[in-house]
């Protein structure tokens, strides 16, 4: 075995690979640019070598460094995690010509997955289903238009050298093709320095499962069951589970053995996932092989108690397998949910800064459910624009798919992130969605659901009412510690307060009788509801997240405070609530309230980046819709477009300016 190895990657990843390595007695080296100095992996591991300079391609990306860094440290072995250069075949070449051990799979395997176009190639020599469509290189838009009008609309244009949804548009026209063709290939030749686009049909309504494998140099190939990784935003997956509620034992054991024998025919030796794209049918053809640890293999260790890292670096080390296709089982249910420094309500926009709070649940087992957060940051580290935005990856295993969906809810709700937007409401909306609980899933399913893009949905029902009891709570537990402050009045007589409160949750009014019953609070509200909610607590002002037991349930609210209140969070609800005497809600009718600004006269950038082009000229009319200029951030092209008609009053930023959010782009007259 090992006694040193290297990680040639940066965040969650590297820190997940640490834990491991620590586990089996490995010593440990970081890798680390000028912006990564700081970073979790390098405080966890044991020496870390700086390489450069922020951009990847001269830092993380740099074969001759990690070499060097390998040598210097005496780092016998090197695991790539996933990204980077953990599919280059150059990669694991050079660390072999220099006695290195690569800890994934031969380069020859690399080689024959790693290009989408050469993979379904090999796939369908071997007699695995594929996707209908054109397999070679495409050079021309027009091409690209004749070829996709040949499979039949519609189609989705793919990097062959693509990945994490980088270099793929899906078309339903001409004009879509032509656009598409021309996007893809800019951000394959930016993300992957491979310019090469290929198109297939588009499944429509389709699922995306795939089967991790598990090879070792003796011959030996199984395969670890399934994974549903069809929640995703532009090709990216967000919320990934395992098993899939779609497949039987049937369609299990198939996807299996095509997964397995594509394994064997190139004598695959590690870790790796083989794609599919399934209708909701059960038929499934192949998409690709990803030959690394994929983001999403916590669940599938979860459900079968296999660690990947572990067994990735011992069939490196040349051990076989230990474990037979007969011995793997499907124990539960795990879901996982990508956590991203992006806002859900700019459209999913990048956002860098602070992690001013940075509060993950608990990582424990109690009850039978797991709850587990592979992150690579910690509270006053920054998200840099330099890198993925992802900050963490919550998991959470139960005996079955609704405890381990419940469970992620509250772990969600637990989740506190301050100083930057993240997707955390998204995610709690979604969890509480019946499509997503009743597993109705396909690849469109954001998209569909969200057409106007997401919205923070407004308290209401039940929910309205637990929030405004918890609000109620809260206050009560705040004036309570109030009268304790000492020397407040002249005569020392206790302030009386009425037992009528009015919370208000935004705009809208809640009556409120209160009565105490022991540490409890019995809450009756005035119109609409003759129940008496029963509120305890041991929450205390200052805590970030509430916990109590509303009504017999064990409830968890974020509570950020607010002037004369508190912003709570819970279940995606994000509401302002403030909690007043009779008196004080009557005078509160009077204050004036602020004025919307109106429409905007500014294209703002909407997130960190550099302007790729502007594709208006001043003075020009442009209709909604019509293109304005892209922005590159975090390796993903983004075209601003008008929200309505527009004319081009002046052009402030030029292509190659770098802005920040919320930059002056151009005005509108």
């Amino acid at each position: 075995m090992f006694r040193k190895i290297l990680i040639a990657n940066r965040g969650e990843i590297a820190c997940r690979i640490i834990k491991t390595a620590k586990k089996m007695g490995i010593a440990t080296v970081a890798v680390y640019s000028d912006a990564d100095a700081d970073a979790l992996h390098v405080e966890m591991a044991d020496e870390a070598i700086h390489l450069g300079p922020p951009p990847a391609a001269q830092s993380y990306l740099l074969i001759d460094k990690i070499i060097a860094a390998c040598k210097e440290t005496g780092a016998e072995a090197v695991h790539p995690g996933y990204g980077f250069l953990s599919e280059r075949a150059a990669f694991a070449n050079a660390l072999r010509d220099e006695n290195i051990v690569f800890i994934g799979p031969n380069p020859r395997a690399i080689e024959a997955m790693g290009d989408k176009i050469e993979s379904k190639k090999f796939a369908s020599a071997a007699n695995v289903s594929v996707v209908p469509g054109y397999l070679g290189v495409i050079e021309s838009p027009e091409e690209a238009v004749k070829i996709a009008k040949d499979i039949g609309y519609p189609v989705m244009l793919k990097a062959s050298a693509g990945g994490g949804g980088k270099g793929m548009r899906i078309a339903f026209n001409d004009a879509e093709v032509i656009e598409g063709f021309t996007r893809a290939k800019s951000e394959a030749a930016s993300s992957f320095g491979d310019d090469r686009v290929f198109v297939e049909k588009f499944i429509q309504n389709p699922r995306h499962i795939e089967i991790q494998v598990l090879g070792d140099k003796h011959g030996n190939v199984i395969h670890l069951n399934e994974r549903e990784c069809s929640i995703q935003r532009r090709n990216q997956k967000v919320i990934e589970e395992a098993p899939s509620p779609l497949l039987d034992e049937k369609t299990r054991a198939e996807m299996g053995a095509q997964a397995v024998a594509l394994a064997k025919a190139v004598d695959y030796d590690s870790a790796g996932t083989v794609e599919f794209v399934a209708g909701q049918d059960r038929s499934f053809y192949f998409l690709e092989m990803n030959t690394r640890l994929q983001v999403e293999h916590p669940v599938t260790e979860l459900i079968t108690g296999v660690d990947l890292v572990e067994q990735m670096i011992r069939v490196a080390a040349g051990e076989p397998l230990q474990l037979s296709q007969e011995n793997v089982r499907i124990n539960g249910w795990a879901v996982e949910s990508r956590i991203y420094a992006e806002d859900p309500t700019r459209n999913f926009l990048p956002s860098i800064g602070r992690l001013v709070k940075y509060r993950p649940p608990e990582e424990k087992k109690e009850g039978g459910v797991t709850v587990r957060n592979d992150t690579g940051v910690t509270e006053g580290r920054e998200i840099s624009i330099h890198y993925d935005p992802m900050i963490a990856k919550l998991v959470t295993h139960a005996p079955d798919r609704l405890r381990a969906i419940v469970a992620q809810a509250d772990a969600l709700d637990r989740f506190v992130i301050d100083g930057i937007r993240h997707n955390i409401p998204f995610l709690s909306t979604l969890m509480q969605m019946e499509r997503w609980r009743s597993g109705k899933l396909s690849t469109g399913f954001i998209a569909e659901e969200f057409p106007e893009g997401f919205t923070a949905p407004e308290p209401e029902g039940d929910l309205a009412l637990t929030l405004a009891a918890v609000a109620t709570l809260m206050d009560h537990i705040g004036n309570a510690r109030k009268r304790m402050i000492t020397g407040q009045l002249m005569n020392g007589r206790p302030v009386e307060f009425s037992r009528d409160r009015v919370c208000m949750l935004g705009d809208t009014r809640y009556d409120v009788a209160l009565e105490e019953q022991g540490e409890a609070l019995v809450v009756r509200f005035a119109e609409g509801d003759n129940r008496a909610h029963r509120v305890s607590s041991h929450w205390r002002p200052g805590e970030p997240v509430f916990k109590g037991d509303v009504d017999g349930r064990v409830v968890y609210v974020q509570a950020r405070p607010i002037l004369n209140g508190y912003e709570l969070a819970h279940q995606g609800v994000s509401v302002q609530a403030r909690v007043y005497t009779q008196r004080e809600a009557e005078l509160v009718a009077f204050m004036p309230k602020k004025k919307d600004a109106g429409a905007s006269k500014h294209l703002l950038c909407p997130m960190p980046g550099l302007v790729k082009t502007v594709d208006v000229k001043e003075g020009q009319e442009v209709k909604a819709g019509e293109a304005l200029c892209m922005v590159e951030a975090m390796k993903m092209e983004n075209v601003l477009r008008a929200e309505r008609d527009v004319t081009i009053k002046k052009i402030v930023a030029k292509p190659g300016d770098s802005l920040a959010v919320d930059a002056v782009i151009m005005e509108f007259a």
